[in-house]
Formats: structure tokens, sequence, C-alpha cells
């Protein structure tokens, strides 16, 4: 594995977060939990949106696609997370690898655009609600949706080939719990520093432009609802600060990973947890728990559920 180009058979070294035993140990318990309840809660929703007939509209219809992307974020690098903290070499294949830089690119790319056709949605919903249903017919959320997906599906492929025409020279140890562009970037054998530029212009593109678009498209609800009416402001307020919590929570750990690197192991391995386990997992929280439909919704399936169960 030392010295010389690497073979696609070749494997990858794992450091993973910690290289304490019984911290692992921890951790293990903690991610698992984690990542039941990101996976448990997204489904919920996903369920109530599918089979309530109140939260068939274009808004819960994004929703539910935000559940279903957040379940594949965290799915990309979490499990493997999980179970490498009980192993005492922690390795990946170069497909498994290359999978990882692929996926997390797609689906990370493919939920800020949903983000940003959410905020369409909020604009259209409060400045122009006469025409809300007419404009976000089911039509235009899926072709909305299916176009989230094939930006996320073009930005991680221009990723994904830039990598695999790279020398890797060994060892091919990475100090991360996943493998993810930059630190596979570092292995390679020649100068890297016009593929980072190139890089990090690529997320830029899709993770500024989005970041920008929300603020703006958020800023204008606010000033137009405004104008309007004090209480309808009010509403408003809560529900962009919401969606504007969600933003952050996604766009800036990826600013600081991927646009304006700061090279920092530590921050940087908090920064990956932080989007691709935290976020999904406050995502249905944020969306959910001031949502009185989402409440109502939940106590008819329980209701249903009760009656099933007392008929059976």
């Amino acid at each position: 594995m030392d010295g010389g180009n690497q073979s696609f058979g070749s494997e990858f070294v794992l450091w993973g977060l910690t290289q304490s035993q019984n911290l692992q140990v921890l951790l293990f318990v903690i991610f698992l939990i984690l990542y039941l309840l990101i996976v448990l809660g997204n489904i919920t929703i996903m369920i109530l949106i599918t089979t309530d007939d109140h939260l068939h509209s274009p808004m819960y219809f994004l929703l539910a696609n935000l559940s279903f992307v957040d379940i594949w974020l965290s799915s990309v690098t979490t499990p493997k997370m999980i179970s490498d903290f009980l192993r005492e070499h922690k390795t990946i294949s170069f497909a498994g690898c290359m999978s990882q830089v692929f996926f997390a690119h797609c689906i990370a790319a493919g939920e800020m655009v949903l983000l940003l056709v959410m905020a369409y949605d909020r604009y259209v919903a409060i400045c122009k609600p006469l025409h809300y249903f007419t404009i976000m017919n089911l039509k235009r959320c899926t072709k909305l949706v299916l176009t989230s997906w094939t930006i996320g599906f073009v930005h991680a492929m221009s990723q994904l080939v830039a990598v695999l025409q790279l020398p890797l020279c060994g060892p091919l140890e990475i100090d991360s719990f996943f493998c993810d562009m930059p630190l596979v970037i570092k292995l390679s054998c020649t100068d890297s520093h016009d593929l980072d530029i190139l890089m990090n212009a690529d997320c830029g593109i899709v993770v500024v432009t989005c970041f920008i678009l929300l603020l703006i498209s958020y800023t204008y609800i606010l000033i137009t609802v405004r104008q309007s009416s004090k209480a309808g402001a009010s509403k408003a307020l809560s529900t962009c600060t919401a969606h504007i919590t969600v933003v952050m929570l996604l766009f800036l750990p990826c600013i600081f990973i991927y646009v304006w690197p700061l090279s920092i192991t530590w921050l940087d391995k908090f920064l990956a947890v932080f989007y691709s386990v935290v976020t999904p997992l406050l995502n249905p929280a944020i969306y959910t728990l001031r949502n009185k439909e989402i409440k109502n919704a939940l106590k008819r399936f329980k209701k249903y559920f009760k009656s099933q169960k007392v008929n059976t």
C-alpha cells in the first residue's frame, strides 16, 4: 500500500471520530439511537402525509420529499460510522469510498435545491395566495422535485469524475469517518491545488447560489407580508424563522467544509456529523412540532390505529 499509484481494488483506512475505545462504545450507542430516531421520525412524516387527505397539498408534498431525502442523507455515512465504532480496523473498499463521495454530494445538493423549492412554495402561498394552487399544482411540484434530483446528480457526477482521474498514493488513510472529496484529493500523488480550487468552485455554485437565493426569498416574503398586515407578518415570521433555521443547519457546515474550508480536522469532523446526522434529525422536529395540521394528522392516525386494533 505504500507508494505508487493505487488500483481500483485498493482499500481505504478510516480513522473515525476518535481513537479511544471507551469513547467509541459510547458514541456507538448515541449515534445508533440518533439514526433510529432519524429514520423513524422521517418515515412517520412520510406516512402521515401520504395517508392523510388533509395533508395532500403542495407544501406537505415537498415536506414528504424532504423527509425522504433526509433519510438518505444520513444513511450514506451514518450506518458505516456506527458499525466502525465496534471495529478495530476501519476500512472501506475503493467502490464503497467512491459511492460515499457520489451519494453524499448528490443527496446534499439535491436537498439544497429542494429547500429552495420549498422557499418558492412559501413565497407563492404568502405573496400570491389566490393563485397558489394554480401555480403550485402537483405536476409543477413533481417537476421541481425532479429538477432538484437532477441538479444533485449532475453536481455529484462532476465531483466523481474529477476524483476518479486522480492517481492516488499510499497509505490510503482518511482522517474521518467517511470518504469525502477534500480528504480523497489529499491522497493524490500529484499537485492537487487546481483540483481543490475546481472543487470549491463547483460546490460554491450549488451551495452559495442556493443559500443567497433562499435568504433573498425569505427576506422578500417578510417585507411583502409586513407591508400588508401585522398579523400576517407575525405568522410569516414564525414560519420563515423555522425554515431559515433548517437552511442554516445544512448550508453553514457545507460552506465551511467545501467552499471556504478551514482545514481544522476536528472541526471538519464535527461539521460533517452535524449536516449528516443532526440536520436530518432536527428537520422533522422543526417542520412538524409547531405545525398544528401535522399534530392533528398524528392524532387522527393514532385514533385510526386504535380503532383497527379494537376491531381485530
